[in-house]
């Protein structure tokens, strides 16, 4: 069995946040609900805040971010 390489922690910075599910149900199976379908994220570089209107919904730390969803870096 090959193993992937966890990518590198969420680096500090404000994203833009993707889930990598295809469906609000397997975002629900995951953990990912209050993610879904996409929200802004604030990191420190170990751990990362979720917001959705301006309210914090989640939260984890930086290594999970970056590897279970889709990262874009915003200029804000």
């Amino acid at each position: 069995m090959v193993r992937k390489a966890m990518p590198e922690p969420l680096a500090a910075g404000q994203y833009l946040v993707k889930c990598r599910e295809t469906s609000h149900m397997l975002a629900i199976l995951n953990g990912h609900e209050e993610v879904f379908p996409r929200t802004r994220c604030v990191s420190d570089g170990r751990w990362c805040i979720f917001f959705r209107d301006g309210t914090a919904v989640w939260e984890c730390n930086a290594s999970y971010a970056a590897a279970h969803f889709i990262i874009e870096p915003t200029d804000q």
